[in-house]
C-alpha cells in the first residue's frame, strides 16, 4: 500500500465528522429551543392555574355567591386574580360560576352549575399566548390557515370543608351609648377593680363599644406573643397570661384593621396603663370544646365586652374592692363597695351534637354572668331628728316592759338583791341605761349570683328551619340589711353575715349612790354593758330565688354574624327587693347580758306601731332609693341587669371550614 493511500482515509473522514458535528449542533439547538419554548408554555400554564386556584379559594372563603351583588363570587374572584397578575388587556379572560358538587357512579366528582347555590365555586381563566415553535412548524406543514397564537385554559373548583354543626352562646348586656356620666362611672368602677385609676374619654369608651375584634385572629396573635404552638388553643386557654399582655395583643390585632380602629386602640392603651401585674386564664372567659376546629373561633366579639370580662376576671383574682361614693340627699359619707366573687364566662362554642344534658357534661355549651357582691354603708344622721321618735320609743309599753324585765333579771339572784339595797340606801349598784339610735350606720348587702344559660337541643334539618334550644336561669339575689363587717364580707367561699342593727340599746351601767340617796349618783361610762336588757333593732336577711326558662331560637344566624338575642325578663326580682325594703319593720330582742342582740321577743302585734310609723318609714325612704341606682347603674356597667338576662345565640349547621380545591 502506497503512502498516499495510507492517509486518504482519515482525510476523507475529516469532512464526514464536520457534517456530523453540524448536524448534531443543529439538533441540539432544536432541542434547546424546544425545551425553552415548552418551558415557556409550562410556566404560563402554571401561572394561569395559580391565578384560577387562588381566585376560587378566595371566592369561597369570603362566602361569595352568584345572587347577591354585595357578596358577588365573581367580584371576589376578580379581585384575587388581579392581585396575582390577571390583566384583561393582555388577552386574558375570567369566568366564575356557582354551583354544587356531585359524585357519579364512577365515584368521580363533577361540578354542577347552579347560580342559586354556593356549595362550590368554579373559576376558569384563559390566556392567549404565542404558538409554540413545534406547533407552528406542524401548522406550516399542514393544510389550512396557520395559527400564530394558542389559548391556555386553567380551571379550579373550590368548596368549603365539611365540618360538624357549631353553636355559640354569649351572655350579658352592654352599653350602646356612652355619655360623660357613664364614662366617669366606668373610669371609677373598672379602675378601682383593677386596683388603680382610669381616665378614658367618652370617645375612648364609645370606641370600645363600637369596635369588633375577630376571636380567631386574636387567639392566633396571642399564641405568637406568648410562644404557644400555632393552633394549640387548649394550651393557650389554660395558660396564665398577664392582663397587660392580653390588652397589648388586642391592640396589635386592631392595628392591623386599619385607621378605623384608632379610637378603640387609644382606649385599650389607657386600660393597659392601669392593668397591673394580674395573671389571667382565658379559659375562664371562653369555652371551646375539645377537638373543635379553629374555624369555630372565626367569629367577632365586641371589644368592650372582652375588656369588661378581662376586668371582672382580674378583680376576682386580686384583692381590690371598688369603693364608690354615694351622693344621695340626707346621707353623709355613704359608700358602695363592689367586688366580683366569680368571673363571667362570656362565650362558649361547640358542637351541639355532642351535648348529653348531664350536669357535668364536658361538652356542654354554657355561659354565665359574673357573681357580684355589693355592700352599701349608709350614715343616717336624719334619724336623730325624726319628729316624735324619742317620745314614741320611750312611751311604748315595749320599752318599759323591757326595762322591767331587766330589773327583774338584776333582782333574780343574791347579788341582784344586794344591788337593789345599794341603789336604795347608797353604795355601788347597777342601773338601767337606755341609749336611742346609738349606731347611725346601716349596711345593705346585695349578693347577685350568676345568671347562666346552656344549650339543650338543636335542629339542623335545613337552614330555613334550623333551631337552637337553651335553658336559662336568672340570678339568685340575696338582700341583707343590718350591721355587716365590711372588712370580711368579700370572701369567695363564705356568705355575708349580717347582725341586727341596734336602734335602742337597753344596757346597764355601774353607779355609786350617795348614802341614803343624798346627792347625785356617779356612774362610770366605761362600766356600761350594752344590750344587757335587750333592745330594738333592724335585720333583713332574705333572698329572691332564681327562675328558669326554656327558649327556642328560630333560625339563629351563622357563627360569624351578630347573634340573635333573647331577653328573659326578671322584673319580679326588682319588685321583690323594693317590697322587702318598703316593709322594714322594727324588731324587739330579748335581754342577753351580752354585747349582741338576743333572740326575738314575742310581743303584741300593735306594740311597735308607734315606732314603725315614725322610724320604719324613714329608713325605708332612705334605703329604697339606692336600689334603682345600684341595679340600673352600677351593675349595668358590669354587664349585669337584674331586670333581664340577655342571651345571644348562633348556629351554623354547615359551618364553612377552610376552602379546599376539589377539582
Amino acid at each position: 500500500m502506497s503512502p498516499r493511500r495510507q492517509f486518504r482515509g482519515p482525510f476523507r473522514q475529516r469532512g464526514a465528522i464536520g457534517l456530523m458535528a453540524a448536524g448534531t449542533l443543529a439538533l441540539a439547538l432544536g432541542f434547546t429551543l424546544l425545551v425553552i419554548d415548552s418551558g415557556r408554555l409550562y410556566l404560563e400554564q402554571r401561572k394561569l392555574q395559580r391565578v384560577a386556584d387562588v381566585a376560587a379559594l378566595e371566592a369561597v372563603s369570603r362566602n361569595g355567591d352568584c345572587v347577591s351583588p354585595a357578596l358577588s363570587a365573581a367580584g371576589y374572584a376578580l379581585e384575587s386574580a388581579t392581585r396575582n397578575g390577571y390583566k384583561a388587556a393582555d388577552g386574558m379572560t375570567l369566568n366564575t360560576t356557582c354551583g354544587s358538587l356531585k359524585t357519579g357512579a364512577d365515584y368521580i366528582r363533577a361540578f354542577v352549575p347552579d347560580a342559586s347555590k354556593k356549595d362550590a365555586v368554579r373559576v376558569i381563566v384563559t390566556h392567549t399566548v404565542s404558538t409554540s415553535i413545534a406547533a407552528g412548524i406542524y401548522a406550516l406543514l399542514s393544510p389550512g390557515p396557520t395559527q400564530l397564537t394558542t389559548q391556555l385554559t386553567a380551571t379550579a373548583v373550590s368548596a368549603p370543608a365539611v365540618l360538624p354543626p357549631m353553636a355559640m352562646l354569649t351572655i350579658g348586656s352592654t352599653a350602646l351609648v356612652v355619655d360623660s356620666s357613664k364614662s366617669a362611672a366606668l373610669n371609677l368602677l373598672l379602675g378601682q377593680m383593677l386596683g388603680g385609676s382610669l381616665n378614658l374619654s367618652v370617645a375612648g369608651w364609645q370606641g370600645l363599644v363600637d369596635t369588633q375584634i375577630n376571636l380567631l385572629g386574636y387567639l392566633n396573635q396571642l399564641g405568637l406573643d406568648v410562644h404557644v404552638t400555632a393552633g394549640n388553643y387548649t394550651e393557650l386557654l389554660s395558660k396564665n397570661i398577664a392582663l397587660s399582655q392580653l390588652l397589648d395583643t388586642a391592640i396589635t390585632v386592631l392595628q392591623a384593621s386599619g385607621p378605623t380602629a384608632s379610637v378603640a386602640i387609644n382606649g385599650l392603651t389607657g386600660l393597659k396603663a392601669a392593668a397591673g401585674s394580674t395573671q389571667l386564664t382565658l379559659g375562664q372567659l371562653l369555652q371551646l370544646q375539645t377537638g373543635m376546629p379553629s374555624s369555630g373561633l372565626n367569629t367577632n366579639l365586641q371589644v368592650f365586652q372582652l375588656v369588661e370580662a378581662f376586668v371582672q376576671l382580674a378583680n376576682s383574682k386580686n384583692a381590690a374592692v371598688a369603693n364608690i361614693p354615694l351622693n344621695i340627699p340626707g346621707l353623709v359619707n355613704g359608700v358602695v363597695k363592689v367586688k366580683v366573687i366569680e368571673p363571667p364566662q362570656l362565650s362558649a362554642i361547640g358542637n351541639p351534637a355532642l351535648i348529653t344534658g348531664q350536669l357535668n357534661d364536658p361538652n356542654r355549651i354554657y355561659v354565665r354572668t359574673a357573681q357580684v357582691r355589693t355592700i352599701i354603708s349608709l350614715n343616717l344622721p336624719v334619724l336623730a331628728g325624726v319628729t316624735g321618735l324619742p317620745a314614741a320609743i320611750v312611751n311604748t309599753s315595749l320599752v318599759s316592759g323591757l326595762t322591767d324585765t331587766l330589773n327583774n333579771v338584776l333582782h333574780l339572784n343574791i347579788a341582784g338583791a344586794l344591788n337593789s339595797i345599794f341603789c336604795a340606801l347608797g353604795g355601788t349598784c347597777q342601773r338601767t341605761n337606755l341609749q336611742i339610735l346609738a349606731t347611725p350606720t346601716i349596711d345593705v348587702a346585695l349578693d347577685v349570683a350568676s345568671a347562666d344559660s346552656l344549650v339543650t337541643a338543636y335542629s339542623c334539618a335545613s337552614d330555613a328551619t334550623k333551631t337552637l334550644t337553651t335553658k336559662t336561669n336568672t340570678s339568685l339575689v340575696k338582700l341583707k340589711v343590718g350591721k355587716i363587717d365590711t372588712a370580711n364580707a368579700f370572701s369567695s367561699s363564705a356568705d355575708v353575715v349580717v347582725q341586727p342593727l341596734p336602734l335602742i340599746d337597753i344596757g346597764v351601767i355601774t353607779c355609786t349612790i350617795p348614802l341614803l340617796g343624798l346627792g347625785s349618783p356617779s356612774c362610770d361610762p366605761a362600766s356600761r354593758k350594752p344590750f344587757y336588757g335587750g333592745g330594738l333593732g333592724i335585720k333583713i336577711d332574705t333572698s329572691v330565688a332564681s327562675t328558669q326558662s326554656t327558649h327556642l331560637y328560630n333560625q339563629p344566624p351563622e357563627i360569624k354574624k351578630p347573634p340573635l338575642y333573647y331577653s328573659l325578663g326578671t322584673q319580679g326580682i326588682v319588685n321583690s327587693l323594693k317590697g322587702t325594703l318598703s316593709g322594714v319593720q322594727i324588731q324587739a330582742y330579748k335581754p342577753t347580758g351580752s354585747s349582741l342582740l338576743g333572740g326575738l321577743l314575742v310581743t303584741a302585734a300593735d306594740t311597735l306601731d308607734a315606732v314603725n310609723d315614725s322610724l320604719g318609714v324613714v329608713i325605708q325612704g332612705l334605703v329604697a332609693p339606692i336600689v334603682d341606682p345600684i341595679l340600673d347603674g352600677l351593675l349595668a356597667n358590669l354587664g349585669i341587669t337584674l331586670n333581664k338576662v340577655d342571651v345571644g345565640a348562633n348556629l351554623s349547621c354547615k359551618p364553612p371550614g377552610r376552602p379546599l380545591l376539589t377539582i
